[in-house]
């Protein structure tokens, strides 16, 4: 082959290159400019045409200012610093069209050769949120839900609180369930759900205790676009438009404001809402399940509780038991806990022996199954691998506080303590939680008069109790 053949081989291949490079940039999705270091536009693809409405035409040749709208150049950016930037919102063409823009430089053997622009739809963009967030609700939807044969126990109580739910399942009203921190009143909320008619539509759970009265205002009716500082693009679908067809269950109903209870009461009057920041409402078909631990009679009479919605809310009431009028439960309850935790720890507990389990059934529990469950997992993390019976040794401490007495501070025994719970953390972990159970009881439960007893936020508080597995 002659110098010549061999230099015309070069170039065809270079040129089939080019083809195939043009070709792979043309059939991309995404928006292409490219800049030279000279400042002017020497190539685009279609992707760029459809989304600014600018051809080859108005772009190559020209500054890479033609087709901002609004905004500076990127590509001019990138010029001067040799700097890629990344993320920038712009509106571009005649359309103004919006896009997120990412400028980077390109080097070639270690020359600056000029930039590439890659941008993409904002609007576009948008729709992929807006279906990340319909794929999240639809996955909310999909979460294994509890049902009645998910509630342990043969008590007498327990099978009357069963009775009494089961009848509440199949109306249509809403449900107010009562009953002190623990015992299982978002368990009950679901089971009654899954027992009703609208088992098949979403079942929306709110933690309304743990958000500020204008965020918790946001999360439940959803907002329109501007609404606020900081306002999400399009607005927000509220958890009653979410729920439509289905369930809300309300938790902790008696932190409400009474500003938020008057909209809550429009919602049960009406069945519609209004959007923070809109003045038009639209109807919604949401089954209402509340909870709470407070005495809302007596927020009735000092005012902090709305009559009417409390009326609204209250149609068929049903009591949860503490653990402590259930005590033949806690055998049951032992077993099918420590099947769970069994799972969770990777380990193979069988039982608690005897000794154990008598100190299980005489302890308060103020913190109810869920201060069980808690106990279980301590005893069982605090047994050596191999070993199948939880016996006393492995409990944690459960004396609890004399709430009567005139002490300031409880007092944390030591007779059972682990070697790894006696040193000075240890003991303080112990003393912080005996003080919240302490605390809560002395309050009846309610946990914000807790809070204020020990002078601390509302939220602080939930944070510490969810630190010691108390929520």
């Amino acid at each position: 082959m002659t110098e010549y053949e061999e230099l015309r081989a070069k170039v065809n291949k270079l040129q089939e290159m080019r083809i195939l490079l043009t070709a792979i940039i043309d059939s991309t999705q995404d928006a292409i400019s490219v800049v030279d270091e000279n400042g002017l536009g020497i190539m685009i693809n279609p992707a760029y045409t459809r989304l600014t409405g600018l051809t080859a035409e108005d772009v190559i040749g020209k500054p890479p200012t033609v087709d901002i709208a609004e905004g500076e150049s990127m590509h001019l950016q990138v010029l001067r610093t040799h700097q890629a930037v990344k993320g920038v919102s712009m509106k571009l063409g005649p359309k103004r069209k919006e896009a997120i823009v990412n400028v980077a430089p390109i080097f070639v053997s270690g020359q600056f050769r000029g930039t590439v622009g890659v941008l993409r739809d904002r609007s576009e963009i948008h729709k992929l949120s807006e279906e990340l967030e319909r794929v999240k609700r639809l996955i909310r939807h999909l979460e294994v839900k509890y049902t009645f044969s998910d509630i342990i126990g043969e008590s007498d109580v327990i099978k009357a609180t069963i009775e009494q739910a089961q009848r509440a399942a199949i109306t249509p009203a809403t449900v107010l369930l009562r009953g002190e921190s623990g015992t299982g009143k978002e368990l009950f909320a679901h089971a009654i759900h899954h027992a009703s008619e609208r088992k098949k539509g979403q079942f929306i759970r709110v933690n309304c205790a743990a958000l500020t009265d204008s965020l918790l205002e946001s999360e439940l009716f959803g907002y329109v676009e501007g609404a606020f500082t900081g306002a999400k693009r399009g607005g927000k679908v509220g958890l009653f438009e979410e729920a439509n067809g289905g369930t809300i269950f309300l938790d902790e109903i008696g932190e409400v404001s009474l500003n938020l209870q008057a909209k809550l009461l429009r919602v049960l009057q009406e069945r519609e809402i209004v959007k923070v920041g809109d003045n038009q409402s639209f109807n919604v078909d949401v089954r209402v399940i509340s909870a709470t631990n407070a005495n809302l009679e007596a927020e009735l009479r000092t005012g902090k509780f709305r009559e009417d919605l409390y009326y609204r809310l209250n149609v068929i009431p049903v009591i949860v038991p503490p653990l402590r009028q259930r005590r033949d439960d806690i055998p049951l309850l032992v077993h099918h806990l420590i099947g769970s935790l069994n799972q969770e720890y990777g380990r193979c507990v069988e039982l608690v022996n005897e000794e154990a389990l008598q100190i299980l059934m005489g302890y308060h529990w103020p913190g109810n199954v869920r201060e069980l469950e808690n106990i279980l997992g301590r005893a069982i993390i605090n047994m050596r691998i191999g070993e199948t019976v939880v016996e006393q040794h492995h409990l944690p401490v459960l004396t609890l506080p004399n709430v009567n007495s005139t002490e300031a501070y409880p007092k944390i025994g030591n007779s059972t303590l682990s070697e790894e719970e006696s040193g000075f953390e240890g003991l303080q972990r112990q003393w912080e939680r005996a003080l919240l159970l302490a605390t809560l009881q002395r309050a009846g439960g309610n946990k914000t008069k807790a809070a204020r007893q020990l002078k601390m936020s509302i939220r602080n508080f939930y944070y510490k109790l969810e630190r010691h597995s108390l929520i």
